[in-house]
């Protein structure tokens, strides 16, 4: 028989700020640790928590309802015994006293608070004035878009980032006609470097998207309060139907000016993700010294919000970890399925060690200066898996000598 739970006692509330998958992940490691004071979590949203990777794909194709989505059953929540806030964002924080204001008014003070509030998708000058133009942040904007999939011939995608890749698959596997552009040279280029983003960019084209990379999208233009089209900033108009601006975003931290915290890229933390005594921030938010590679680093996806929510539960129970991960992100395009492990910089030296580009599945290594710094599967997963052991050793903290 396994030996019983512990029971963990301080601190005696703690306060969450992001009904994200980071956000319940802290609330679950606390439970399963023990902890047994009390739990609140906020959203700004109406929704429990989701899962926001299979908003691009699977909910925006309509493969799947919204609810699916949902990380957990109504019965699993209760199960937490934690008190959930939700649809009311919080509007203010004061470090020093770990208090929490929200948009209704309300004022919540816990021992300890989390902050785990996300991105804010960038948007185009004058597109709040425009029905049929979009970012794809949360549920409802995939839901919205969507609808707009049914009936629009034409859709533009701004962006040839990740976001605006996954959005111009899923959209073209549904027969919308699809103009992608964006500012790089190759669809996510910047990501992946010249091999991969050359790839991608001919696994577009095969499948019909018409791409004009290189190129700013100057300005929207509109008839009667909807939008018509893109004008870029080489004169071209791209007529649409509906338009997805997926540019980028910035960490959701505006609620936290005049805190107490120190804001920069982000939320900015210690080796142990606090940003101040009691209030630790996680995932999209936080930026924090990663101690086996010296500096500071901030990471936008799903696996390293959930895998950092971890860290900061255990260090509220008293222990001492610094958050070290190997970065890590995938994203799905037509038949492709891309893993990404470490840093895969336009710099690097790119090496095929497994598999080749003409089977349409490989292992690619990341080289800069001699070291490793990346590995990334083309449809080989485990592969890919495997080679990430050769990263260890540049993620890893130095031990000091005896």
């Amino acid at each position: 028989m396994a030996p019983p739970t512990p029971e963990v006692t301080h601190p005696e509330d703690v306060l969450i700020v992001g009904a994200s998958a980071g956000g319940l992940a802290v609330a679950e490691a606390l439970r399963r640790k023990g902890y047994r004071g009390r739990l609140t979590v906020v959203g700004a949203e109406p929704h429990p928590p989701y899962d926001r990777p299979p908003l691009s794909k699977q909910v925006l194709s309509g493969a799947w309802e919204g609810e699916r989505t949902h990380l957990r059953s109504r019965d699993d929540l209760d199960r937490l015994e934690a008190e959930f806030v939700l649809g009311d964002p919080a509007t203010g924080l004061d470090a020093a006293a770990r208090e929490v204001r929200t948009a209704s008014g309300r004022v919540l003070r816990a021992d300890a608070v989390v902050l785990a509030t996300g991105l804010t998708a960038l948007r185009l000058p004058g597109q709040d004035d425009l029905a049929g133009v979009h970012v794809l942040r949360t549920l409802d904007d995939a839901l919205a878009l969507r609808r707009d999939l049914t009936t629009a011939d034409e859709l533009v995608v701004v962006g040839e980032g990740v976001l605006g890749a996954e959005i111009a698959a899923t959209a073209r596997g549904l027969g919308t006609g699809v103009t992608l552009a964006g500012l790089g040279d190759a669809v996510m280029g910047d990501h992946l470097g010249g091999l991969v983003g050359g790839m991608l960019t001919r696994l577009h084209a095969g499948r019909g998207v018409r791409l004009r990379l290189g190129v700013a999208a100057r300005s929207l233009t509109g008839e009667d309060g909807r939008v018509t089209g893109v004008l870029l900033a080489s004169g071209e108009w791209l007529p649409a139907g509906a338009v997805v601006v997926a540019t980028g975003s910035r960490p959701a931290v505006g609620w936290l000016a005049g805190s107490g915290l120190t804001l920069g890229d982000g939320v900015e933390c210690d080796a142990r993700c606090r940003a101040a005594d009691g209030v630790y921030a996680l995932g999209d938010i936080a930026s924090w010294h990663h101690e086996g590679l010296g500096r500071r680093l901030r990471l936008e996806n799903r696996t390293n919000a959930v895998e950092q929510a971890q860290v900061v539960a255990a260090n509220l129970l008293g222990e001492d970890r610094p958050y070290v991960p190997v970065p890590y992100f995938w994203t799905d395009q037509y038949d492709v399925k891309i893993q990404a492990h470490g840093f895969l910089t336009r710099d690097a030296q790119v090496d095929v060690v497994e598999g080749a580009p003409e089977e349409n599945r490989f292992v690619a290594r990341y080289t800069v200066g001699g070291q490793v710094t990346g590995v990334l599967g083309w449809n080989m997963a485990k592969a890919a898996r495997l080679h990430r052991r050769s990263l260890a050793e540049a993620f890893t903290p130095e031990k000091p000598h005896a």
